[in-house]
């Protein structure tokens, strides 16, 4: 197993580390572009290219360990994934580890939420995203990418950010008191502070990359013009994490394009970006 943004084993010990990083790379349901199985050897590519000081919180966040633990290969059918990321997440929420994950596309989220939500009462899911992902069922399965968060939408406290592309059906399950659509908070900063009063204490993050701007993040099965920007995202993770307690996150859907690079250096600095406000500002 590789090093942690290559750096030195003492940092990547399971043990030692205060910090998992599970991978699923799974991609079965994705019905455009395909790819999100392939996503995290680039990003540990990017990662191992990244300056590791963040100068922002003036902190180098490795030093507080990162693990990369064995990818679940499950990948059989939708329903085996969801069994089979459910039951690790499980398990691994019985230790005192912070849990990151990355996909893959987004249905290995529901069950990570899942067993997050049953471990957690009155859970807030933020999810941002640029599809609202709110089918309970698609193309037979419930366990579908396009039914990411309806199951934390019945369960949860599900908020969605960055939301600009959705069925007619979904909207008898979207809570429009709690989602803030691309279109209405572009140009705004308002919107932050008040997605952030509807927080529980208690907060998981999923974020489908797609919620960026397609100038910034090509690399995703769904590329939605009309998207997030880099500094005003970061920017409301900051105060997230700065007003909340974060329990864990996952990133999804990179699906890299050969020879263009910058998505996928996107995606390793706003994991590193999570980690370094997770230890700056909400508490280690």
């Amino acid at each position: 197993m590789r090093n942690f943004a290559g750096v030195e084993d003492e940092f990547c010990d399971k043990d030692f580390a205060k910090i998992w990083l599970q991978s699923i790379p799974y991609d079965g349901t994705s019905t455009w572009g395909k790819g999100a199985d392939k996503g995290f050897d680039v990003f540990l590519n990017a990662l191992e290219n990244m300056e590791l000081y963040d100068i922002e919180t003036d902190s180098e966040v490795y030093q507080q360990g990162v693990h990369i633990l064995p990818a679940i290969q499950e990948a059989s059918s939708p329903e085996a994934v969801f069994e089979a990321v459910y039951n690790s997440t499980k398990e691994l929420l019985t230790k005192d580890k912070f849990l990151t994950f990355f996909g893959g596309e987004h249905s290995v989220s529901i069950g990570v939420i899942k067993a997050f939500y049953e471990k957690f009462e009155n859970l807030t899911v933020l999810q941002i995203d640029a599809h609202a992902d709110l089918r309970p069922e698609y193309h037979g399965s419930p366990y579908n990418h396009a039914c990411a968060v309806y199951d934390a939408s019945k369960n949860a406290n599900l908020i969605q950010v960055g939301i600009r592309s959705m069925d007619v059906s979904e909207n008898e399950h979207m809570d429009r008191n709690k989602c803030f659509f691309a279109e209405d908070i572009y140009g705004t900063k308002d919107w932050m502070e008040k997605s952030i009063d509807l927080m529980t204490d208690n907060v998981y993050i999923t974020i489908d990359l797609d919620a960026f701007d397609p100038s910034i993040m090509p690399s995703t099965g769904t590329p939605e013009p009309g998207g997030l920007n880099w500094n005003d995202t970061i920017q409301y993770l900051k105060k997230v994490m700065q007003a909340r307690n974060v329990v864990g996150f996952d990133l999804v859907e990179l699906a890299p394009i050969d020879g263009l690079s910058a998505p996928n250096f996107l995606a390793a600095k706003l994991y590193y970006k999570l980690l370094s406000y997770k230890f700056k500002y909400n508490g280690n």
